[in-house]
């Protein structure tokens, strides 16, 4: 049985909140769910919340907290994708369920966070996990304690079908994809859609499927190292567009070096990459294959 049920959200680090939103905004299509700040840990954040999950743009703010552990990780690695969030129904049973399958997890603890225009608080309970259960990553799991609408759709500012609808997948860099199977198919209980090996290009990609979204982990084909210290990465984040070519055109009009469209490797997709504007993540656009009507 799975422990969690959705990919909950994204968590991109960077400088300066307000740029990022406006970057972000801009490649998304749609304006902030959400801006807000975690006083306690001395953070600041956007959100923008599209069809099957959000992203969190998250920065300093302040002294307190862990606002100085997040300006040493800028100062040493730069902006880019920090982490992610797995959706739960029960914090406790997950993180019971997880301690059964030998995952160090911490006791769930509640967290809330203010709206900075309108006061409104969203509260939830979080997994934590030690970054020697993730190998090096930020990977949580979240319960959220208000109600759905508390985070509402990101509200689009463009025509639809050239905003981003959802996120396709997420993608991490693994040294050890025995260990990443283990911990996210085996612990959590998301279900392994594909194990597929590219030979040509030496690579194999594990697809976890979970809540309308992909979490693919990529590495090397073949076993894997005997002993690997090498820590996972995050690869970066593919969003869904009704239509590719308008959100490429829409794009470049704004400014953003973007790339022409071209046939994903899927069969029936279309895509494009955004090179600029990401604050450090390589970014993918898809246009989904047209699903055939059943009778």
């Amino acid at each position: 049985m799975s422990l969690v049920h959705a990919l909950d959200h994204a968590i991109v680090l960077v400088r300066d909140l307000e740029a990022a939103s406006a970057d972000y905004g801009a490649l998304l299509g749609r304006s902030p769910s959400w801006r807000g700040s975690h006083a306690a840990l001395g953070t600041a954040n956007a959100l923008f919340r599209v069809r099957n999950c959000y992203l969190e743009l998250l920065a300093p703010a302040g002294s307190s907290g862990i606002s100085g552990l997040l300006g040493a990780w800028l100062d040493e690695r730069g902006e880019g994708a920090l982490g992610f969030a797995l959706g739960t129904d029960d914090a406790q049973r997950c993180a019971d369920g997880l301690r059964k399958q030998g995952v160090s997890a911490n006791d769930p603890s509640e967290a809330e966070n203010r709206e900075a225009r309108t006061g409104v608080v969203r509260r939830w309970r979080h997994v934590m996990l030690p970054p020697s259960a993730t190998r090096g990553l930020l990977v949580f799991a979240v319960q959220h304690l208000s109600p759905p609408d508390a985070l509402q759709v990101a509200a689009p500012v463009c025509d639809e079908r050239e905003a981003v609808s959802a996120l396709d997948h997420l993608v991490i860099q693994s040294d050890d994809l025995e260990a990443a199977r283990e911990l996210y198919g085996d612990a959590f209980g998301i279900r392994l859609a594909l194990d597929r090996s590219f030979p040509e290009r030496g690579a194999r990609i594990l697809f976890f499927r979970i809540g309308g979204a992909t979490i693919e982990v990529a590495g090397r084909a073949g076993p894997p190292p005997r002993v690997s210290d090498a820590p996972d990465a995050l690869g970066g984040l593919a969003w869904q567009v009704p239509d590719a070519e308008a959100a490429r055109s829409r794009l470049a009009a704004a400014g953003f070096d973007v790339s022409e469209t071209r046939p994903g490797r899927k069969s029936g997709t279309r895509v494009c990459t955004v090179r600029s504007g990401t604050h450090g993540v390589p970014t993918l656009l898809i246009e989904p294959a047209v699903q055939a009507a059943t009778m």
